[in-house]
């Protein structure tokens, strides 16, 4: 309006080419689009129900809240996560493709899977940790064991005839029963499963043991199904406060946990990361009590603590992975 007044009294040309910059820039601040301005979507590089996809529901419901746009989560699992994984590093670098992730994935399958074509480490950014989730070694009701101490005497005493189910090779379920046996000096046979089969063959006794994740077995151990033997976090569980960790009961610093977060392409925007990192921050605390009930202890934090975090966490899967032995193609 003032531009207009100036030119109706015919001021200097002066005066009058000095307006024309404050529009031009004016101009862009009115159009720019605010992240997020269409729906995100958020891959779970595993199937539906599992504890990948409960985080990734969780966080993204509250997400949606936060920022009032859709953040939907697609499954697309597959060769360990890889597909899933793979998936969202050939998206485009521009936020509304975001993968929720584990361990795994991220890092352990460059060790396991020969000739995989990404490195999760390089070609996304990690945003934010959401969680750890530790294994908790279970097993079924009807063994005559009623804690660690009595089941690792129990292994001892039964050689070559202690089974331990896992939810495939080279799985974390899979290398931390590899770890603990190695460990114990003791003769454990590794019965490798996909998916749900696993934990339902522990349920019927076809097998002796198995390291699983907390929300995955939790109810099963509520309902007195399922005995909690040791948790394989350096400190016990918040969901599981009475049961003790591996590293007390004998074996210092074994740690063996699951943990889950947030990462974009490689490209991503900071301000973008940034963006999302906040938001799931802010989220955690409110998401507190659910996730500690279902087995999860919230982590939060910066993108470059979960990517110091994601390093460390592949050196030390390196070793063990090469230790057991486990391939994939």
């Amino acid at each position: 309006m003032a531009c207009n007044a100036l030119r109706r009294k015919s001021v200097t040309a002066l005066a009058a080419a000095l307006c024309a910059p404050a529009l031009l820039l004016a101009s862009p601040g009115a159009t720019a689009q605010e992240y997020p301005s269409k729906p995100v979507k958020l891959v779970v590089a595993f199937t539906a129900g599992g504890t990948t996809d409960i985080l990734a529901r969780a966080i993204g419901q509250a997400l949606s809240d936060q920022f009032k746009q859709s953040f939907i989560v697609e499954n697309k699992p597959g060769a360990g996560g890889n597909i899933g994984t793979e998936y969202v590093v050939r998206s485009p670098a521009d936020g509304y493709t975001v993968l929720v992730n584990s361990v795994g994935p991220i890092s352990i399958n460059q060790t396991l899977y020969k000739g995989l074509k990404y490195d999760p480490l390089q070609d996304l950014h990690p945003v934010v940790q959401i969680a750890d989730v530790p294994n908790v070694l279970v097993v079924p009701a009807s063994l005559p064991v009623n804690s660690f101490t009595e089941f690792m005497r129990y292994a001892r005493a039964n050689p070559g005839k202690v089974s331990y189910s896992s939810t495939g090779v080279g799985t974390s379920s899979h290398l931390s029963g590899f770890m603990l046996f190695k460990n114990a000096g003791i003769d454990a046979l590794h019965v490798p499963y996909k998916g749900a089969d696993a934990l339902n063959d522990l349920l019927a006794g076809r097998n002796q043991a198995m390291f699983a994740t907390i929300p995955s077995v939790i109810s099963h151990i509520k309902a007195g199904k399922l005995k909690a033997m040791a948790v394989s976090s350096l400190t016990r569980s918040r969901s599981l406060q009475d049961v003790p960790t591996v590293a007390e009961s004998g074996f210092p610093g074994f740690s063996a946990g699951s943990w889950f977060g947030l990462f974009v392409p490689k490209g991503t925007p900071r301000a973008v990361i940034d963006k999302l990192n906040q938001g799931v921050n802010k989220a955690l605390p409110g998401l507190q009590e659910q996730m500690v009930r279902e087995g999860a202890d919230p982590v939060g934090g910066t993108p470059e603590q979960f990517a110091a975090f994601t390093r460390k966490e592949y050196e030390k899967w390196k070793v063990v992975v090469q230790e057991s032995g486990a391939t994939q193609e």
